[in-house]
């Protein structure tokens, strides 16, 4: 068993977690910190020197785990048919480490699950000799058993639809059929015959020995395909090609399936332009089951799809469930949606809604998601009124395709997130990693907060968590920060996860935005794993990050303004200055498009400025460019009086007197209501009509003006103006030391889209934000968008009052001193 100490704690941050140091010490290399982990490979982490808690890991460093986790939990029974199925080297996700040639063999039967903290570090795991071999054959068969539970074959169970109508026989491949063994030696007499004749067998007897050929044990498959005598054979098909009946041809085609001929393979190129040319005289069910075997052949064939795409476009009327179903699963499988079936395709699923078997169900959303295919909301609608009537009786893989489509849709659909609350969480102790990220990830993308759920994913993760690609670790850590939610195992989650995210750094290099998604959550719930944080900083991750398909810059803006805030003790990278501000312009000319002009803000900055006294004393804009969403930013003396400081234009200022509002007396009374022993507005627009009216400025008012926040500075070099809206020098002179102090609030505008579906638990980017502009100084104050959008249907006078009794509150002022 591997150990690995977690230590190291940023100072002064209690919240911030500990986290584990696979890499080498500074003080043990003199290498830098981005060089430790740039050098840090699944193989070769080192334990650290200091240490709060041991983990025990499932897998030796030295071992290399070949997996592709499913999204889906079946009965034990059926995940152990899974299992042995698909017992070969996984197809997809599995990404090859540096040094890891020499172990390219899945886990050793050593490996065990991994374990919670041992709370003793000193304490050690019994010797080897000293575990009695009974317990140790049964643990091995445990392992074994988690193992296979685990396992996922990305080709085999997407088509478990298949198997609930007989009609699928005809439009699939079946890898159950039973077929009679052929003897070695009869095909040994075979590729002699094959040799002596050559050029003289006809298109049937070609056929009939693919086909015998096809039944050998499949343990002389691998020897057959580099046989020189079944090349031969197949240039004898090749030559013959035109001269094979279409259901010779389909034969052949399946023979090819059962040997698993490689998709470069001659002879499979040869038949794809046959079948092309042939589409057009074939049946439906005919097309369907050519384009299954190229699948399972896992042949990229563009040109066939598209005819058959076109002929079932033409004969789409005559469409049955189970061609249809099927005619999905293949535009799933070939990440191509035809743009001129989607109407139909959306018809056609409501026509059959009530016919589908929930597997079908699933199958259809699979197929959309995987070809990127939008529905409208409607039809999103209805899958989600079937399922929500009928999940219990759905198995895991299903309901996690139709999650995926609700999350590609984004369609709140509130029945069915109840019943998942109800039906998911007893499933997860036996859902696999990747059936879990997808649940979990599905909840964070639809903003929908369930701690039951939560709970059951962060209790089952920590043992499941070497089973996780990066990917979904990344997501994992997403998803729990997005929703701001730290688990009753918090410690333990987050261990788990991080020295998991250390393993696969590997994999970071090719998918780098997968690192940054993980950071971004766990620096939602303020952690900060330095040594992750300085790799994903570091110049050379910064220029991996541009070959991504994604846009990054902003997140990595996120994450080291974030560092530069909340982590003043950090020392490592951060992103060079002028990147950031090539960051900053980018997202400040989005908000004047997007974001400063969205009703709700205009609004409340409109009517801000005449209950302050104009747009002097109220800025829209990003106080924290990084967390995206803007702020109006409002100035008061310690006594509550506004104070004005947005001058950045201050030509375009006019007279006060021209600025306010006309109040009645009633209004008055409302305003002024709940103020203690300060100006109101009107008071402090009555001061200004008087100066500006022949009152000459002199240094009695003028300081008069300086000690009642008239005219201070708020950055250096800032033009100030008194009351009477007058431009004055800039007071560098003053000295910070005679600057009266002063309330900075950060009012937020919220939306819905920064609070949890159907509630109000704010998400983890808005909590970060507030958060930090604490830290800086703020006074953050809320028009939270369940009081303000109502308002802005009501009358002025009510919105004057709200936005009064909102930047006005004497608490606000208490809690700022």
């Amino acid at each position: 068993m591997a150990t690995v100490l977690i230590c190291r704690r940023f100072p002064r941050l209690s919240r911030v977690t500990t986290f584990s140091t696979t890499a080498k010490r500074k003080a043990e290399s003199g290498s830098s910190k981005s060089e430790e982990i740039k050098e840090e490979t699944p193989e070769t982490a080192n334990n650290g020197t200091e240490s709060t808690a041991t983990i025990q890991l499932l897998n030796p460093l030295g071992y290399r785990v070949l997996y592709n986790p499913s999204a889906y939990a079946k009965s034990r029974a059926a995940s152990q048919q899974h299992a042995a199925r698909n017992g070969g080297q996984a197809l997809d996700d599995t990404l090859a480490s540096p040094g890891t040639a020499q172990a390219q063999h899945a886990f050793s039967a050593t490996s065990s699950q991994a374990l919670p903290p041992i709370r003793n570090p000193k304490s050690a795991p019994l010797p080897e000799q000293s575990v009695p071999a009974h317990l140790s054959t049964a643990q091995t068969k445990e392992e074994l058993e988690k193992e296979k539970a685990e396992m996922h074959n990305s080709k085999e169970d997407p088509r478990v639809f298949q198997k609930g109508r007989l009609e699928y026989r005809s439009l699939s491949y079946d890898k159950s059929e039973q077929v009679e063994t052929l003897p070695l030696e009869e095909g040994d007499s075979i590729l002699r015959s094959v040799a002596l004749c050559k050029d003289r067998q006809s298109p049937g007897t070609i056929t009939d020995y693919f086909c015998k050929l096809s039944r050998l044990p499949a343990e002389q498959h691998a020897a057959l395909l580099s046989e020189p005598r079944f090349t031969a054979l197949c240039g004898c098909a090749v030559k013959n090609i035109g001269l094979f009946s279409t259901s010779d041809l389909i034969n052949v085609l399946k023979a090819c399936v059962r040997l698993a001929v490689p998709p470069t393979h001659p002879l499979l190129e040869a038949f794809e332009s046959e079948f092309c040319r042939r589409a057009w005289d074939m049946n439906l069910d005919q097309l369907l089951l050519v384009a299954d075997y190229w699948r399972c052949l896992e042949c990229s064939v563009p040109s066939y799809l598209s005819i058959l795409f076109s002929y079932a476009n033409m004969h789409w009327k005559d469409l049955t469930l189970p061609q249809f179903v099927q005619l999905v699963y293949i535009i799933g499988e070939g990440r191509r949606a035809p743009a001129d079936l989607a109407q139909k395709v959306e018809s056609t699923i409501l026509k059959y809604m009530d016919s589908f078997t929930l597997e079908e169900v699933g199958a259809v959303c699979l197929g959309l998601f995987k070809s990127v295919s939008g529905i409208s909301d409607h039809v999103m609608r209805k899958i989600a009124d079937r399922v929500s009537l009928q999940m219990e009786h759905m198995s895991t893989y299903a309901l996690v395709n139709v999650l995926k489509m609700l999350r590609y849709t984004r369609v709140d659909h509130l029945p069915l997130l109840k019943e998942l609350g109800k039906v998911v969480p007893a499933r997860i102790p036996t859902t696999n990693i990747q059936g879990i990220m997808h649940i979990t990830l599905s909840c964070s993308a639809l903003h929908y907060f369930d701690k039951g759920i939560l709970t059951a994913v962060a209790m089952s993760l920590p043992s499941k968590v070497t089973y996780c690609r990066s990917k979904d670790a990344a997501k994992f850590l997403w998803s729990f920060g997005c929703l701001d939610y730290e688990p009753p195992n918090e410690e333990e989650f987050y261990s788990s996860l991080i020295e998991q995210m250390h393993r696969k750094l590997h994999e970071f290099r090719k998918f780098p935005e997968h690192l940054l998604t993980g950071l971004l959550g766990l620096a939602f719930v303020k952690r900060f794993p330095e040594e992750l944080i300085d790799f994903a900083l570091s110049d050379e991750f910064v220029r991996k990050s541009r070959s991504s398909k994604y846009e990054l810059k902003k997140d990595l803006f996120t994450l080291s303004k974030s560092v530069e805030i909340e982590c003043p003790s950090y020392q490592g990278n951060l992103l060079p200055s002028q990147l950031c501000q090539e960051i900053t312009e980018m997202v400040l000319n989005f908000a004047e498009q997007e974001i400063y002009v969205r009703p709700e803000i205009v609004e409340a900055v409109s009517l801000l400025e005449n209950i302050l006294g104009g747009p002097k004393y109220v800025k829209n804009h990003m106080i924290l460019p990084h967390t995206r969403s803007s702020d109006l930013e409002v100035h008061l003396t310690m006594d509550g009086r506004p104070i004005p400081f947005n001058l950045q234009d201050p030509v375009a200022d006019t007279k006060l007197e021209d600025i306010g509002v006309t109040l009645t007396d009633d209004l008055m009374t409302q305003l002024i209501k709940g103020r203690v022993n300060s100006q109101s507005p009107m008071e402090v627009k009555n001061e200004a009509r008087v100066s500006s009216q022949g009152e000459a400025q002199t240094p009695r008012a003028g300081g008069r003006a300086a000690r009642s926040g008239g005219a201070l500075t708020t950055d250096a070099g800032l033009q100030v103006e008194p009351k009477s809206g007058r431009c004055l020098e800039p007071l560098h002179s003053l000295g910070l030391a005679q600057q009266p102090r002063r309330v900075k609030l950060a009012v937020q505008v919220s939306n819905r889209n920064h609070y949890c579906y159907c509630s109000k638990r704010l998400l983890g980017l808005h909590c970060l934000k507030r958060r930090q502009l604490r830290q800086l100084g703020y006074v953050v104050v809320e028009l939270p968008f369940w009081e303000w959008f109502p308002l802005l249907k009501r009358t002025r006078l009510e919105k004057l009052s709200y936005l009064h009794y909102k930047v006005f509150d004497p608490a606000l002022l208490t809690r700022a001193a």
